[in-house]
C-alpha cells in the first residue's frame, strides 16, 4: 500500500452520501454533521438517533435501497453495509464518477480512511495506521486523550484570538513569529492555567498522563 496524504478537509455545503445507517453507519453519520457537509442518508432501516437527526433536518433521509443515481453530483461517500456485493456495487458506481469512496472495514474499497481523533476544541489530533492497524489507533488515541486534557480547548481558542490580534498590528514580522511561538509554549498554557480555571483540568489531566 502506498503512503497516505495526511490533511483536514473542508466539508461544509459539500454533498455527500451515507449507505447504510446501523452501529456502522450511525457515527459515520454523526461525524459528517458536525463538519456541515449536506448529507444522504440511504438506508432500508434507521434507528432512533438517525431518525432524531432527519426530524432535525440535519441530514436527507432515504428509507430505500441503494440507486446508483444516488452518487449523481455526490463529493464523497461513506458505504456501511452488511452486503459485500452491494459494497462492491457502490464502489465501482462512485469509482465511475469520481467520487470518493469510503467502505467500511473494506481497505481496498477505499479512498480515504477515518483516523482516530482526539479533540479538543479546534484541536485535532489524528492518527493513522494506514489501514493496518485500526486497534493500535485506538489506543493511541486513548494514550493522548490522557496527555492532551479537555483545557485545551480553551487555551487554544484564547491562543486563536491573541493570534489575530497580533498578526493584526503592526509588529514587524520576526517579532510577531516570536509572539505566536512563545504563546504556543509549555510555559504559556502553565501560565493561563494560574488564570483561567477551565484550564486546570486540562493540565491536572496532562500531569497524570505523563
Amino acid at each position: 500500500m502506498t503512503s497516505l496524504f495526511p490533511m483536514f478537509m473542508k466539508l461544509a455545503g459539500k454533498p455527500c452520501l451515507v449507505v447504510g445507517a446501523g452501529k456502522v453507519g450511525e457515527p459515520k453519520i454523526g461525524g459528517l454533521i458536525d463538519t456541515g457537509a449536506h448529507i444522504q442518508v440511504v438506508a432500508l432501516t434507521a434507528g432512533e438517533q438517525v431518525r432524531a437527526w432527519a426530524s432535525a433536518g440535519k441530514i436527507n433521509l432515504d428509507l430505500r435501497s441503494f440507486l446508483a443515481t444516488d452518487l449523481d453530483s455526490k463529493y464523497l461517500a461513506v458505504v456501511a453495509t452488511a452486503s459485500r456485493r452491494l459494497n462492491e456495487l457502490i464502489h465501482r458506481e462512485a469509482q465511475r464518477r469520481g467520487v470518493l469512496c469510503n467502505v467500511a472495514d473494506v481497505p481496498e474499497y477505499c479512498d480515504f480512511f477515518y483516523p482516530a481523533v482526539v479533540r479538543r476544541g479546534d484541536l485535532q489530533i489524528a492518527i493513522s495506521t494506514n489501514g493496518q492497524s485500526p486497534a493500535l489507533a485506538q489506543k493511541l488515541r486513548r494514550l493522548l486523550e490522557r496527555q492532551f486534557g479537555e483545557g485545551y480547548a480553551e487555551w487554544v481558542r484564547q491562543l486563536g484570538e491573541t493570534r489575530r490580534l497580533i498578526l493584526a498590528s503592526n509588529l514587524d514580522q520576526d517579532c510577531k513569529w516570536e509572539l505566536l511561538h512563545s504563546l504556543a509554549s509549555r510555559e504559556a498554557f502553565e501560565a493561563a492555567l494560574a488564570k483561567v480555571p477551565q484550564l486546570r483540568e486540562g493540565m491536572i489531566v496532562k500531569r497524570e498522563g505523563a
